[in-house]
């Protein structure tokens, strides 16, 4: 009985950390990316302004 609630907990949270890491990740590339595309506008902030 022991050793079935050991392996569920286990495998929850191996499954927690993975989910942490995907996530951790996903949220780091996408604030690589509005710094690009905040880059790119600031570059071209004279064609943008009227």
């Amino acid at each position: 009985m022991n050793e079935k609630v050991y392996k569920t907990m286990t495998r929850c949270g191996a499954g927690n950390i993975a989910l942490g890491i995907i996530v951790l990740v996903s949220g780091i590339s996408a604030g690589i990316l509005v710094l690009i595309n905040g880059i790119k506008l600031l570059k071209r902030k004279s064609e943008i302004t009227f």
